[in-house]
């Protein structure tokens, strides 16, 4: 769909591929390009899983450097703006979102992949947050995501340090959810985004949303959201074929609706 980064969906699997030579370094035609992809497969009823991918070398190695060096303060006030709702529009997808981890995914590669629900990362897979190194912090989610994902101390360590965190220490860590041999991430991605495929998909929509919700409010107001989406899908053709089939000992066919 756009010049650096397509979409491609076969059995209700949606995969985001980014295709800029040579380390799909983020510039801001990517990051636009990313939050188009993000829009198209979210509002798609045919989608029923996304995967993000970067292709068989590397996930993505950071932002494009050369682009924001000739930044100023105000063209970064305005660009950190566009640069978060980018990724942002990843993480609201409202569908299950698997990274596919191959080489680096550093710097905003590294955002990225915090985006998605879950991160399969191949053996020779690195991570990171590097931008102390260049004098600056992440911008595009890290000092918020990566936190509530690994903890704050290992969130640190990594954020201060720019270190490059080998894929079993991130796997060991929480950064990721699984590692596999390298030539087996995007099989894997797939294989892991087919369970979802026939799913109650306006159920898992309101259990993502409860669940990211949830954790940006206390635990009283985290209940709550959880009451309104469980009470608001006994609305739902779904709710009703799924309750009927537990009750006739069949396999449910969800509608969507």
């Amino acid at each position: 769909m756009g010049e650096f980064v397509s979409v491609e969906v076969a059995d209700q699997i949606a995969t985001i591929r980014l295709d800029r030579p040579k380390m799909n370094a983020l510039n801001g035609q990517v990051q636009r390009e990313i939050a188009e992809a993000s829009a198209l497969v979210d509002a798609d009823p045919q989608v029923q899983a996304v995967i993000l991918y970067g292709g068989e070398r590397v996930f993505a190695a950071g932002a494009d450097i050369k682009e924001m060096a000739g930044m100023s303060y105000a063209d970064m006030a305005t660009h950190s703006r566009t640069l978060q709702d980018c990724f942002t529009a990843v993480a609201r997808i409202g569908k299950p979102v698997i990274a596919a981890i191959t080489g680096y995914a550093l710097g905003g590669g590294c955002e990225l992949a915090l985006c998605a629900d879950f991160r399969v990362a191949g053996e020779s897979a690195k991570l990171g947050q590097p931008e102390i190194l260049l004098g600056i912090i992440p911008g595009a989610g890290g000092t918020q995501r990566l936190p509530r994902l690994i903890g704050p101390s290992r969130a640190k360590d990594l954020i201060f340090s720019g270190r490059h965190v080998p894929a079993a220490e991130a796997l060991a860590m929480g950064l990721v959810d699984r590692v596999v041999p390298d030539e087996q991430v995007y099989t894997a991605a797939l294989e892991w985004a087919a369970m979802f495929v026939g799913g109650a998909t306006v159920a898992l929509r309101a259990a993502k949303q409860a669940v990211d919700q949830g954790l940006e409010v206390d635990l009283d107001t985290g209940l709550e959201i959880e009451r309104l989406q469980f009470s608001g899908l006994f609305a739902t053709d779904d709710a009703g074929i799924g309750m009927r089939a537990f009750a006739e000992k069949s396999k449910p066919k969800f509608t969507g609706r």
